[in-house]
């Protein structure tokens, strides 16, 4: 019979693979407290949702409520800058903490993290010159081979040229300057969420969102979180949801676009 000493000591043993386990589980709700700091990464390119100004500082609608995050946890921002291409495996690899900055809710970015609740619902339209409306008001009539598309890469909208508008030219242009390549007629569209197309409407007069209430594709926007950390997606949904009813969100809305009914 084994004896009172051996049953404790293959008790303990059998118990170490769950203490290492355990001490492995610290969430990011944890180590954000813990390092004084919360990681965002952002792109800096998309009005008004997150932009780089040139004194290497960011702005916009995101950036604000990420500095409420902050401010919710007692911790810094710390900004991560990424791409539109690099936004998921910069996620995967543990370089922030969240991503934040006009992001788009899909399938395929479901199947490698989480997602917020809902910010906004939003949708693709056509960003065109403004005497080319008429042109470029249906897929069908974007989709010939002479119509030249301006995308940033990596994108949503890279995403819907390819599965819908796979006729026309196609060309990848960073999101700044972009909308100059309209204007200066170097391309004839740009798909974008209507968010965007209305704020650079407001920003470059030339330029014309096509039924912004005529979505080409439905979309919603939300906060991008790391798969399997279900405690810190719980915290960043109670405080969005706080921020919500108490009208700050939509304060922070309104400050960069003008919100329906104020």
């Amino acid at each position: 019979m084994p004896t009172t000493k051996t049953t404790i000591l293959l008790g303990a043993l059998l118990a170490l693979p769950f203490t290492a386990q355990a001490a492995d589980t610290t969430t990011h709700l944890d180590s954000i407290q813990q390092q004084g700091q919360l990681r965002v990464c952002t792109t800096g390119d998309y009005k008004p949702y997150t932009f780089k100004r040139s004194d290497g500082d960011f702005e916009g609608i995101d950036i604000s409520m990420a500095r409420s995050l902050a401010d919710s946890l007692g911790v810094k921002v710390q900004w991560v800058q990424t791409t539109w291409k690099t936004l998921m495996p910069d996620m995967q690899a543990g370089k922030c903490d969240i991503g934040m900055g006009g992001i788009s809710v899909t399938l395929e970015r479901q199947k490698k993290a989480y997602f917020s609740n809902t910010l906004d619902t939003d949708g693709k339209i056509p960003l065109v010159r403004c005497a080319d409306q008429a042109k470029y008001q249906t897929i069908e009539q974007i989709n010939q081979p002479n119509v030249r598309l301006v995308e940033p890469a990596g994108g949503t909208n890279e995403a819907f040229v390819h599965a819908f508008l796979p006729k026309a030219q196609l060309a990848l242009h960073d999101n700044v300057t972009i909308f100059q390549q309209l204007l200066d007629n170097k391309a004839d569209v740009m798909i974008t969420d209507a968010s965007e197309a209305l704020y650079q409407q407001k920003l470059k007069p030339g330029l014309c969102a096509v039924n912004p209430h005529q979505y080409m594709q439905y979309g919603e926007k939300a906060y991008l979180l790391p798969r399997d950390d279900i405690s810190w997606k719980l915290y960043v949904d109670q405080w969005l949801h706080l921020s919500k009813v108490t009208g700050k969100y939509q304060q922070t809305l309104s400050e960069w676009i003008a919100v329906p009914g104020q």
